[in-house]
């Protein structure tokens, strides 16, 4: 066995392969176009919320689980879109599901931009949003 300067062995030494830089290349990309689309999420999910119609609030959920989707890639750009998914759709369950408790209100009150994050009121439907949502930016992604 070859040894270098420092006393390791050429077999001790991690070479890159081929396409090691393309792929932290292609995951950097990934993560800064998540979050450009989040930042765009936010911005419409924004104004959904001020139109006064019925669909408001349902497009309002969906455009929520597909922010959290979008986060979820910005954090893990390596992992399947079936998961993320998930994950979304489970995510916005729990905060759904909070809202039984009344401590979101709490914290509502507390803080008043949290509504956007944790909303007040448990409505059945909005699961049914969440998961249009997140399928959405499921077939997105891919």
């Amino acid at each position: 066995m070859l040894s270098d300067d420092l006393g390791t062995s050429s077999s001790d030494q991690v070479l890159p392969t081929a396409g090691e830089p393309e792929k932290a290349s292609r995951r950097r990309t990934s993560r800064v176009v998540a979050g450009l689309v989040a930042v765009g999420l936010v911005v419409l999910g924004v104004a959904v919320s001020r139109v006064e119609h019925p669909a408001a609030d349902p497009v309002g959920d969906a455009l929520y689980a597909a922010f959290v989707f979008t986060l979820l890639v910005v954090v893990a750009p390596r992992a399947r879109s079936a998961t993320l998914a998930l994950l979304t759709v489970a995510f916005c369950a729990v905060i759904e599901l909070a809202q039984l408790t009344g401590v979101p209100a709490a914290i509502v009150d507390a803080v008043p931009v949290a509504r956007y994050a944790l909303g007040t009121t448990f409505v059945a439907v909005d699961l049914l949003a969440y998961a249009v949502g997140a399928g959405v930016a499921l077939v997105v992604r891919r």
